[in-house]
């Protein structure tokens, strides 16, 4: 089975930076894409980005782009989510998932997820 570790969660001020990684054994053979969704309490979890093993699909919310990156690291088969300019609002359990969708952005279309790890970003 596969199974998805996050981290590099932590607390962090306004305007720092983060960086998260997802490893998972398998994953190469399992799936065909990743991607990073995040879950702040009382809300849905939400799309934050997602990349295919290739590399050649990339996709970013709104809300993030310009200020993360998702990559794949091809010699440790880790996908880190580098994240630059945190503000409060992105605070959030983060939360790794593998699929078989390329630019799937909906959680339902992932199978295999990650415990989660937190960030925080104080005002």
């Amino acid at each position: 089975q596969v199974q998805l570790v996050e981290s590099g969660g932590g607390l962090v001020q306004a305007g720092g930076s983060l960086r998260l990684s997802c490893a998972g054994a398998g994953l190469t053979v399992d799936t065909y894409v990743m991607a990073w969704f995040r879950q702040a309490p009382g809300k849905e979890r939400e799309f934050v980005a997602t990349i295919s093993w290739s590399g050649d699909s990339i996709a970013y919310a709104d809300s993030v782009k310009g200020r993360f990156t998702i990559s794949i690291d091809n010699a440790k088969n880790t996908v880190p989510l580098q994240m630059n300019s945190l503000k409060p609002e992105d605070t959030a359990v983060y939360y790794c998932a593998g699929g078989v969708i390329r630019g799937a952005t909906m959680p339902h279309q992932y199978a295999y997820w990650g415990q989660g790890t937190q960030v925080t970003v104080s005002s």
